[in-house]
């Protein structure tokens, strides 16, 4: 039986995969976006802005109305801010957070009730590598999604009672538009910045690594089989082999040699470079 499913963020991307793939396998699919766009065959657009309260209550109404009940929540919308923590404009740091985190968070609290009322449900919500390790110069991006994390941890034990199950997906690096959305919200450092050399080669990894990531449609897979799994599992990671290792070693590593390791990829000297 076909599942009702909102997903955020389906204008390009994991979301755009993910809501067309879907909708292939007989699930309703409603799917937002903060402003028209094309959709695929099967897809039912939102217009939705997570920075937006009325909006976001709107979409889950407009949902609950038309199909009685949501049975899978997909919180996959977010943003890419770059930059130093120090020079970043703080209107990119309330960007990064009110749309990661918060809007998540505001999205959840107006699905819960429909859930409940349904018997049950399944929230996904799309971490990141960056959630389980602070990247440099994507500071604000990983506290957002150290912040899911958390919530996700937290909400899962809350809800358990209720027959509401919250998994958490990881990517890697993968080949969708983060490196152009993330040229918008990059911090201006020009020569007065102290950190604008490093900042540069540390940009040109990030844009690198992510230009040699996995297809979207990988993740749209995995997360069709996740919705389908009578008994997911709480956490997926669905990077590269690397990045993988490099989850593992974070958690086995002391924290000196490991953070050696990450500032190395990065190009930024550590203490035993120096």
């Amino acid at each position: 039986m076909g599942k009702v499913i909102l997903i955020t963020g389906i204008s390009s991307g994991f979301g755009r995969e993910s809501a067309a793939l879907l909708a292939k396998c007989g699930h309703t699919v409603y799917g937002t976006a903060r402003t028209q766009c094309a959709v695929n065959e099967g897809v039912n657009l939102l217009i939705m802005d997570l920075t937006d309260r009325e909006s976001i209550r709107n979409a889950v109404r407009s949902v609950a109305e038309r199909e009685g009940r949501i049975d899978v929540l997909v919180n996959n919308a977010g943003m890419h801010t770059g930059g130093p923590v120090e020079t970043a404009p703080e209107d990119h740091i309330r960007a990064q957070m009110e749309t990661s985190f918060l809007g998540m968070v505001f999205l959840t609290r107006e699905v819960l009730p429909v859930m409940r009322s349904g018997g049950g449900g399944l929230i996904i919500n799309i971490s990141s590598i960056g959630g389980l390790m602070g990247l440099p110069f994507q500071g604000f991006y990983s506290a957002a999604k150290f912040a899911v994390e958390g919530f996700s941890e937290a909400l899962r034990m809350e809800v358990r009672s209720f027959n509401i199950k919250v998994v958490v997906i990881n990517p890697g690096d993968f080949r969708t538009n983060s490196s152009a959305n993330r040229r918008k919200f990059l911090a201006t450092t020009g020569t007065e910045d102290p950190y604008a050399g490093q900042f540069e080669k540390s940009l040109s990894v990030i844009e690198r690594d992510e230009a040699v990531g996995n297809d979207p449609v990988v993740l749209a897979k995995k997360l069709a089989g996740i919705i389908d799994c009578r008994n997911p599992r709480q956490r997926y990671i669905i990077a590269s082999a690397d990045q993988k290792l490099a989850v593992f070693l974070k958690r086995i590593m002391p924290g000196k040699l490991f953070a050696g390791i990450l500032a190395s990829h990065y190009g930024i000297p550590h203490a035993w470079q120096k």
